[in-house]
């Protein structure tokens, strides 16, 4: 039997970002798929294997989940070079979408050839991949409270996935057959206390957060989920999620920069660039001269933070008992300094940010690592015990 490979795989609305094996590999991908043809033109060709694979990442995917199946992908960073690039859309539900089992299975296929290790762990035979992982992933806490998370993670087991590379650097001609041998779907409010509050042994390492009642607002692309926990669990009943994350928002600007300065951003990706960076923020390139769209970023995006605020405000007048509030994801780093100068002239919650964004970035599939862990560790140990209770009997 193949030895099954720990994956912990966040789709974010902005990005993948996954820990994979012995946390030996991990991979960002933007979340961007394009439509493609088989043949993809390249300049160069005789180039190609010098390239990076992350870059130049063109793929078929093959699986019984999809609805649109055998597609050709670009996917990634090459898809953002393309006119026709899809991110998902702002109302969409993340498990029922083709594009976020795209790029979960580009994910995995790029770890089972090797890339970002170095070698690949599962067996090849005639240019074919046998990968199996035991995957860790979730779903916003509005999707799991409708359901959504049982149908996703069924359509994940029992079936083979196949991604074939196309023209892609390295691994030209390589297919990957994926199959899930065990597959946990964990809310996304419960992952980030997990990570808040426990190691990769998951032992407890902020005793003070405990026993505590907390808010854990998780601002992602298109959605915002507000955990509320307390006795170390997400209150079902109490936890909210919302429609509205910084998708639309950096749409918005993407527009009124074409508007106004004539310049076409790739993706929601450079949007994000140009407000977060640490160097020349808010700034873009128009005709070769640097220039500050200050105006339009900061217009936009305090509206969001209102909107932002008055969830918090509404959850938090629900559960008057709460201590602190947890601001994660990505669209909390995109938000930070306008939702920190909205609640100092406001209500004055105790509210906290991550002051490095990577962290914050990377906490679901942290989380993730650490849950499905946990569950392997336990499972494996499980045996070793009924032996023992069989051997006390006789």
């Amino acid at each position: 039997m193949t030895k099954s490979r720990i994956a912990a795989v966040d789709v974010g609305n902005d990005a993948v970002k996954a820990n994979f094996g012995k946390l030996e590999n991990e991979l960002y991908i933007p979340n961007v798929i394009a439509r493609d043809m088989e043949d993809r033109p390249v300049i160069g060709i005789e180039e190609l294997d010098e390239k990076d694979p992350l870059d130049n990442l063109h793929i078929r995917v093959h699986s019984p989940a999809l609805k649109e199946n055998n597609a050709v992908y670009r996917v990634g960073n090459l898809a953002t070079k393309t006119t026709n690039s899809t991110e998902l859309d702002p109302g969409s539900s993340k498990s029922e979408e083709d594009q976020t089992l795209v790029m979960l299975f580009a994910a995995l296929a790029l770890d089972s050839v090797g890339y970002g290790s170095g070698a690949s762990s599962f067996k090849t035979s005639n240019n074919v991949v046998e990968a199996n992982y035991t995957l860790g992933t979730g779903l916003p806490l509005r999707e799991v409270k409708e359901g959504k998370d049982v149908g996703y993670r069924s359509q994940l087991l029992g079936s083979v996935h196949q991604v074939e590379f196309l023209v892609t650097p390295q691994f030209q001609g390589k297919k990957v057959n994926i199959k899930f041998d065990e597959v946990k779907v964990y809310p996304e409010g419960f992952a980030a206390y997990v990570n808040l509050v426990m190691d990769n042994d998951l032992k407890i390492i902020n005793k003070d957060l405990i026993d505590k009642q907390i808010l854990i607002q998780d601002i992602g692309g298109l959605s915002t989920d507000i955990a509320v926990i307390r006795n170390r669990n997400v209150d079902d009943d109490k936890a909210q999620g919302f429609n509205l994350g910084v998708a639309e928002s950096l749409e918005q600007i993407r527009d009124e920069i074409l508007t106004k300065h004539g310049v076409e951003l790739d993706s929601r990706r450079d949007v994000v660039d140009i407000i977060t960076r640490k160097n020349n923020r808010h700034h873009i390139m128009v005709k070769g001269s640097r220039t500050n769209v200050h105006d339009i970023t900061d217009r936009i995006l305090l509206e969001l933070a209102k909107k932002q605020y008055r969830y918090l405000r509404n959850v938090w007048q629900r559960n008057s008992q709460s201590e602190i509030c947890y601001f994660v994801g990505g669209g909390s780093a995109v938000l930070k300094d306008y939702l920190k100068t909205l609640n100092n002239n406001l209500d004055g919650f105790n509210i906290e940010f991550f002051e490095d964004e990577n962290e914050s970035i990377w906490m679901m599939a942290n989380a993730y690592y650490k849950l499905i862990s946990d569950f392997i560790r336990k499972n494996t140990k499980e045996p070793k015990e009924e032996k023992k209770e069989t051997s006390a009997a006789k």
